[in-house]
Parts: C-alpha cells; sequence; structure tokens
C-alpha cells in the first residue's frame, strides 16, 4: 500500500474539483443523448448512482488514504466499478460512462501498490470493450477500446509524474529544514569553538605568566632575601645577590616584553635545549643548590612546542626546589635516547611531598604536556625527595 500522506494537503481541492467534474460532464453527455428514451425510475437510478459514485470518490477516497489498507482498497474500486457497470446498463452508453472510469485509474496510482493497479486499469479498460463489443460489435469495439487504453495510459503516466513532482517537492522541503537546522547547529558550534578556544587561549596565557614571570619573580625575591640577610654581614655578597636580582628584572621584563607581542614567551627558540636550560641552572646555583645537568644521546632539534614544554618542565621543577623542597641538590637529566620522544627528569634530595596534585604551576604544566599528547609523572616520598618527569613527542 502506498503511504503518501503528504499528498491529502495537495489533492483534495484539486482532486475533488476533477473528479466531481468528470462526473458531471458525463451525466450531462449521458441526458443529452439518452434522457428521451430513459423512465422517471431509471433517471432516479442513474442518479442515485452517480451520487454514491461522487460521495465515494470524494470524501470516500480520502479516507481510503487515511486507512491505508489493501484490502479496503480493493474493496472501493470493486464498488466503484459495480456502480459505473449499474450506469452503463441502465444508460446504455459505454462510451461516456467510460470517460467517468479515468479519475479511478489515478486513484489507483496513488493508493495501490503497481501490481494492483495494473489488474485495476485492466478491469476498467474491460468494462469499457466488453459492452461495446457485445452492444456494437467487436469490429467496431477495438478501435474504441484502443483509444480507451491510449486514455488510461495517459491518465496514468500523468498521474505518475504528479505524484513524483509532489514527492520532490516535499524532499526539497523536507532537505530545506534539515538544511537550516544543519546551519542552526554550525553557527551554535562555531560558538561554542570560539568560547572552548577563548579558554584554552586564558589558559595558556595564564600558564605563560606562572611559568614564565613567576619564575622570574620567585628567583628575584630568593636574591633580595639573600642580599638582605648578608647586608651587614658580607656587602660584597650583597652586593652580588643585587646585581644578580637586577639582572633577573631585566630577563623578567624581555620575558613579558615577548609575552605580549607573540603571546607567547619562546626562551627554548632558535637554540638548543641544553643551551636554553643553562640560565635556570645558574640561577638554582646562585640560590645555593647544587645543580647539574646531564644530557644522554644527542641533542636533535625540537619542534617549537616540545622545546618550550621541556624548558617550562624544567622551570617550574627549579623553581618548587627553590621554594619548598629544602633540597641542598638537584639533578637535570634530559634524555634523547628514544628517537621518538624526549625526556626530562628534574630530581631533587629535598624533603619530598605527601601531595602530587602539585599548585598551579603543575597544572598547567599538565595541561602543556597533554595538550602535546605527552605524559607528566611525579615520583615522591615523604622525606626521599621529589622527581618530576616529562615526555614530550620529539
Amino acid at each position: 500500500m502506498k503511504a503518501l500522506p503528504w499528498l491529502r494537503r495537495f489533492r483534495p481541492p484539486i482532486g475533488f474539483v476533477a473528479f466531481v467534474s468528470v462526473v458531471i460532464a458525463t451525466y450531462l453527455a449521458l441526458l443529452l443523448s439518452a434522457a428521451t428514451r430513459l423512465t422517471l425510475p431509471e433517471l432516479a437510478v442513474l442518479l442515485a448512482a452517480g451520487i454514491a459514485y461522487t460521495l465515494l470518490g470524494t470524501n470516500g477516497f480520502a479516507r481510503l488514504e487515511h486507512a491505508g489498507s489493501l484490502p479496503v482498497a480493493l474493496m472501493y474500486f470493486a464498488v466503484q466499478l459495480t456502480l459505473a457497470v449499474i450506469v452503463m446498463a441502465v444508460s446504455q452508453a459505454p462510451g461516456p460512462v467510460g470517460f467517468m472510469l479515468l479519475p479511478l485509474a489515478a486513484q489507483s496510482v496513488v493508493v495501490l501498490p503497481r501490481p494492483w493497479m495494473l489488474v485495476v486499469c485492466t478491469f476498467l479498460l474491460i468494462a469499457v470493450v466488453l459492452p461495446l463489443g457485445l452492444s456494437a460489435g467487436w469490429q467496431a469495439a477495438l478501435p474504441s477500446g484502443a483509444a480507451y487504453f491510449a486514455g488510461i495510459v495517459f491518465v496514468v503516466w500523468v498521474t505518475e509524474v504528479a505524484l513524483r513532482e509532489e514527492s520532490a517537492r516535499a524532499q526539497v522541503e523536507r532537505l530545506a529544514v534539515e538544511l537550516r537546522d544543519a546551519n542552526e547547529k554550525l553557527r551554535q558550534y562555531a560558538v561554542q569553538a570560539e568560547e572552548l578556544a577563548t579558554i584554552h587561549e586564558r589558559n595558556r596565557l595564564a600558564r605563560e605568566i606562572h611559568d614564565g614571570l613567576g619564575h622570574y619573580l620567585t628567583a628575584i625575591s630568593m636574591q633580595l632575601q639573600a642580599a638582605r640577610a648578608v647586608w651587614e654581614s658580607d656587602p660584597a655578597r650583597a652586593a652580588d645577590a643585587l646585581g644578580k636580582a637586577e639582572t633577573l628584572t631585566r630577563e623578567a621584563l624581555a620575558d613579558v616584553r615577548r609575552s605580549v607581542a607573540a603571546l607567547r614567551a619562546t626562551p627554548a627558540e632558535d637554540r638548543p635545549l641544553p643551551e636554553a636550560l643553562a640560565p635556570l641552572i645558574d640561577e638554582s646555583r646562585a640560590a645555593g643548590i647544587s645543580t647539574e645537568l646531564a644530557v644522554n644521546g644527542a641533542p636533535r632539534p625540537l619542534s617549537p612546542q616540545a622545546g618550550i614544554a621541556l624548558y617550562r618542565a624544567a622551570q617550574e621543577g627549579l623553581t618548587n626546589v627553590r621554594k619548598h623542597a629544602r633540597a641542598s641538590r638537584v639533578d637535570l637529566i634530559l634524555d634523547y635516547g628514544d628517537v621518538s620522544s624526549v625526556r626530562l627528569i628534574v630530581r631533587d634530595d629535598g624533603v619530598g611531598a605527601q601531595q602530587t596534585n602539585g599548585g598551579f604551576g603543575l597544572i598547567g604544566l599538565r595541561e602543556r604536556v597533554h595538550y602535546l599528547g605527552g605524559e607528566l609523572c611525579i615520583h615522591t616520598t615523604d622525606g626521599q625527595g621529589f622527581a618530576l618527569e616529562v615526555r614530550v613527542p620529539g
């Protein structure tokens, strides 16, 4: 059974007018050709059959579509054919009544599967040709039958074209609605992507401020504290500490300028990573901590993202050693042994830690390493030192 619920929105006005117009035209032809020889009871039968045929072909067919049942549809066409045969028998004019049957061919295209549609159209042809052959002879009936067959084919073809056009129009409307929905979703996704990009950039800038400026401020603070501690007892050493604090201040200002200019500070850019780590090691040594760097394997060029991640890891690790570890020695190991990654370890002999979640610096470092597809591990035991291990693709 063909399910075309959308057709009800378009066909009732057109279908109703067309069906009623065909019936009226048929009855006008019948009355003009056979009214003088019909009795009053015969006219009453013709009128009753015509009214029933019209009501079934309009309101009845609309309900038939809604029901969507093949047996009901076949019963509908059987009843309509029976009414048409009654009209033919009473009027003895199969030609005009055959014209009245043509809307049934169109309706069969709408509600029946193709095999049953062909069966109904075949019965329509027989219902017209058989009375003609019996009354006027087969030689006269065959040309009329051929013309009526062509009429059925034409009606079926036009109906098929109309249905395809309606189906295409409905599909275009559905696709237009889907396209509007997709465009709206894309707009929402674009807004979300913009918001996520903004959040990501804020987090990145926060990491850069903490890793860059925070490191320098910590080192400057420690140099000032050292200078104040020996100000009276060792003025030369205090002056040296103040000089280092001044140098760190200039470096901090330069770092801030780079961050503002490029939204990213890149101390490791355009130079080997071991060379970029040398100032950090000097700062740690100046703070009174024995600091050594060991390089395993041959250093190789890294992507800017990988280089800055390892640099910030060393910077964060050394800053935490000075602030929290109370360590006398810290070792940095830069390992190029794996051809697909580079590993950095910052290990001290300080007091260790019970909690490994870390502050904002470690959180930002985890985000940076995770963004590159790397790994960050912390190894520590209370009183047994602290080790920060970072591995990034490279």
